[in-house]
């Protein structure tokens, strides 16, 4: 998380995909507080969800009994979203070029790539099973 950070709200949710809506409000209510632009939101309402899908499926395999929190706060210069599921994490350092022509048409693996293209900045603990999701105002 960004230094010099402030906690504006936070959730914790049952890994299950219908909670979705639930993440849905809390995005909406936070860019409202922030009060973004519309061509930002849809950014971090993408690159947010994403992160929360991956944290439900891959993190936590769906296993009803985990939770995802999801956690909104403002810096100075900017606001993010900290995103953390109860799974082992992955190596996020080797992760596969899903522009690779090779990985074109495979199904996963584009998640982490929208994220960082859409976010100004994403930052992962080290063992993986929590991502930062950060916005320059």
């Amino acid at each position: 998380m960004k230094e010099g950070f402030t906690l504006i709200d936070s959730l914790s949710i049952p890994s299950e995909l219908n909670n979705l809506p639930v993440v849905e409000s809390m995005i909406d209510k936070a860019c409202q507080t922030i009060g973004i632009d519309e061509d930002m939101y849809g950014n971090v309402l993408i690159a947010v969800t994403e992160a929360v899908n991956n944290a439900i499926i891959h993190g936590n395999a769906m296993h009803t009994s985990k939770e995802v929190k999801l956690e909104f706060y403002e810096t100075s210069d900017g606001f993010g979203f900290r995103i953390c599921d109860e799974g082992t994490g992955f190596d996020h350092g080797h992760l596969p070029d899903p522009t690779a022509p090779e990985n074109i048409e495979k199904e996963n693996g584009r998640g982490i790539f929208l994220m960082r293209n859409l976010a100004d900045e994403v930052s992962f603990n080290d063992s993986g099973n929590e991502v930062n999701v950060f916005f320059n105002k």
